[in-house]
């Protein structure tokens, strides 16, 4: 009795079954007719998926590289409006990048061994 309200379990479905049912169903077989060429073109196209996330992740290392280049300027105006109110800051740049010395002063290089 109890096997009268459940459906038998038929397991694993035929294949070949199944597309020869497709196949005989014209409207199916319209649909993925039309269906898939449209799938293809959604993901693949020029203005599909694929391109979109290419765009996206082209977006995001431009972002990146816009907001690396704001603190490398916020960080030379910084240098310039000290060089531009302290003598020290350009004594010291003076010294360092352009190897420059007082008067009276000598300058000794030293140059790492081989």
């Amino acid at each position: 009795m109890d096997n009268l309200f459940y459906r038998k379990n038929k397991g694993r479905p035929d294949l070949r079954a199944l597309v020869r049912k497709i196949l005989r169903n014209r409207r199916l077989m319209l649909i993925l007719i039309l269906a898939l060429p449209m799938a293809g073109f959604v993901v693949f196209g020029n203005h599909g998926i694929l391109h979109r996330i290419r765009l996206q992740q082209k977006k995001t290392d431009l972002e990146m590289q816009i907001r690396a280049g704001e603190a490398q300027q916020k960080a030379l105006e910084q240098e310039i409006k000290k060089l531009d109110s302290d003598k020290a800051e350009i004594e010291k740049v003076a010294r360092e990048k352009h190897h420059m010395a007082r008067e009276g002063e000598q300058v000794y290089r030293v140059t790492p061994a081989k």
